[in-house]
């Protein structure tokens, strides 16, 4: 892995709005969102909604525990149904996502990078099969 990785826990309270907690989660035990990781995650923060207004959750962020009760184990819909049932004040623990200090953030592929590894290979499977039909033409003819 490139870089230090770190991150903290953070106690965030919000007060659900008329628009609700204004964030979006993947993730849970049925839904792998991060490979061999079964969490919650934040995917969307809506700007005019508590959590963006409050402006410390962030997309990336892993959800561990609602009002005290941990997340680990639970499924998609059963996490949500405890943000539904959560009432208007929502005390929620998180792990901010993992900042890395000299590589790309986040544990997707970087999509900024010129060339990938698969990209580097399709180019030289390409390569290669222009090759061997021009090759192959040429062996033609000559017969």
């Amino acid at each position: 892995m490139n870089g230090s990785l770190s991150s903290k826990m953070l106690d965030i309270k919000l007060k659900r709005g008329s628009a609700g907690l204004g964030f979006n989660i993947v993730g849970g035990v049925d839904q792998q969102y991060v490979l061999n990781d079964t969490g919650i995650y934040v995917s969307k923060i809506k700007e005019d909604g508590a959590a963006g207004l409050d402006g410390r959750l962030q997309e990336g962020d892993k959800i561990l525990e609602i009002n005290g009760v941990k997340l680990e184990g639970l499924t998609h819909k059963a996490t949500v149904d405890l943000f539904r049932t959560s009432g208007e004040d929502v005390q929620l623990l998180i792990l901010k996502k993992p900042h890395h200090s000299n590589g790309p953030l986040g544990s997707g592929p970087d999509h900024n990078a010129p060339l990938s590894a698969l990209g580097i290979l399709v180019a030289l499977a390409g390569a290669a099969a222009f090759c061997a039909f021009i090759y192959m033409r040429h062996q033609r003819r000559h017969f």
